[in-house]
């Protein structure tokens, strides 16, 4: 008997569940969403942005300070050197000069350090030697910063003279230094270009001279070993002559 073979059922596919579909207009709306459209936004337009240029910082030249106080006096030097000894006149006089200075211009616990005295004016106290400086002298002081500055208020023809003269060296050693950082430069250069092949010529001139020092060293040590070597000469032996054999006991 042959088994009939029942029918399969198939079973019915179930339908797909229609999904809520919510419009972009609801979902725009939401809170959550608005913060996260207006972040994405606010990225994509910094990166369309071009490149910020930093702004680039201006260097601003010193400019000299101006001073606080500017004054004029006429400093009575006799007075610090009449009871002083003669070798010590000029240096009580340059002692008295910054401690008149740093009272009248006001200076922090009157410190004499922070007055600065100028070269030319220093000279001319100086210029007649210790035992006779000058009497009184006429300098404008300036005041930058806590410090005093003085110099001289009415300068001779032949302090002039001299201040003229080194300026005109201190422009001489500027441009002698411009042209050493010059040479350097260009010395720097030359090297980077041809380092190899002054290594080239080195190596060459050390095998040349080492190959003529090897020659040279073994001329001498042959010169040596003659010097001190004894040639023997060969005694000269007649043929036809007998000689005499040693007599026996």
């Amino acid at each position: 008997m042959v088994e009939e073979k029942k029918p399969v059922k198939e079973k019915a596919k179930k339908a797909p569940e229609k999904k809520e579909v919510k419009k972009l207009d609801d979902l725009k709306n939401n809170e959550e969403n608005k913060k996260a459209i207006a972040e994405i936004d606010g990225k994509t337009e910094a990166k369309e942005d071009p490149k910020t240029e930093k702004p680039v910082k201006k260097t601003k030249k010193k400019e000299d300070k101006k001073p606080e106080l500017v004054r004029e006096y006429v400093v009575p030097l006799r007075r610090a050197f009449l009871k002083a000894p003669e070798y010590k006149k000029a240096k009580k006089a340059v002692k008295y000069l910054k401690e008149f200075l740093a009272k009248h211009m006001k200076v922090e616990d009157r410190d004499v350090k922070k007055v600065k005295i100028d070269k030319y004016l220093n000279n001319e106290i100086w210029h007649r030697g210790i035992r006779k400086p000058l009497p009184r002298v006429k300098v404008i002081a300036e005041k930058k910063e806590g410090i005093v500055y003085v110099r001289l208020a009415e300068i001779p023809e032949a302090v002039k003279f001299k201040m003229a003269k080194d300026e005109k060296k201190l422009k001489k050693v500027d441009k002698k230094a411009v042209a050493k950082v010059k040479k350097q430069e260009e010395a720097e250069k030359d090297i980077k270009e041809g380092r190899e092949d002054q290594q080239d010529k080195k190596a060459e001139k050390e095998k040349e001279k080492s190959g003529v020092e090897v020659k040279e060293i073994a001329q001498k040590e042959a010169v040596k070993t003659q010097k001190h070597t004894k040639t023997v000469k060969p005694k000269k032996v007649d043929v036809g002559v007998t000689q005499r054999k040693a007599m026996k006991k």
